[in-house]
């Protein structure tokens, strides 16, 4: 296993490679920003490494890492939420040049996301998908997207099983009124992140650690 003190570049690889995509489709969820999501993530590995002697091993790794993912995406939601209560407290009319001045020097450059994933199917489930209420929206991406079991969920947003099933249906109601089944049958194709996409995350993660 791998701390934040005993970093092994080989196993920070193996585990960010195994769950960067899980991961990030959960912190999309959630924030519905790809760099948010990316950030999130990067900070729930560190996060996590540093507790690992804290894992006690009731649950898959990958169970407790998404857990710690969701938690720090949902901390940047509020985070946000705030500022922007702020904003519209002190009467800042342009929010949004506001926020680009905050974030100078931060850009990153053009995703490959954006060349590799231009299918109209993907748009129209993203776009479908980011529709749903959130509560609805990560059980629907952990369940179905991700393929995580109704006890995983569970214990992931930490909810009753009958909680999980009832917001899944719900949501799956929801989608039906917007997709076609041909469509639906698409789902694993929404959200890639694999490939450079990951390989890029864990480099980032184990940059921190040099």
């Amino acid at each position: 296993m791998v701390s934040a003190a005993t970093a092994d570049p080989h196993a920070v690889r193996l585990i960010t490679s195994r769950n960067n995509q899980r991961l990030y489709r959960a912190a999309w969820s959630v924030l519905k920003d790809r760099a948010e999501a990316e950030e999130a993530v990067q900070d729930g590995y560190l996060k996590a490494f540093a507790a690992m002697d804290s894992f006690a091993g009731t649950s898959s790794l990958s169970t407790w890492l998404t857990r710690i993912v969701i938690n720090e995406a949902l901390e940047r939601r509020r985070k946000a939420e705030r500022r922007t209560r702020l904003l519209h407290e002190r009467a800042v009319t342009d929010i949004d040049d506001y926020r680009e001045r905050l974030m100078q020097g931060s850009e990153r450059p053009p995703s490959p996301e954006a060349e590799t994933m231009r299918g109209q199917v993907a748009r129209v489930l993203e776009r479908a998908i980011g529709q749903l209420p959130e509560n609805f929206r990560t059980v629907f991406v952990l369940r179905e997207v991700e393929g995580l079991s109704v006890e995983e969920t569970a214990t992931v947003l930490q909810i009753p099983k009958e909680t999980v099933k009832t917001r899944l249906l719900r949501a799956r109601r929801r989608l039906q009124q917007e997709l076609d089944p041909e469509l639906r049958e698409a789902l694993h194709g929404a959200f890639p992140f694999a490939g450079a996409d990951c390989d890029r995350l864990t480099e980032r993660v184990l940059a921190k650690f040099r």
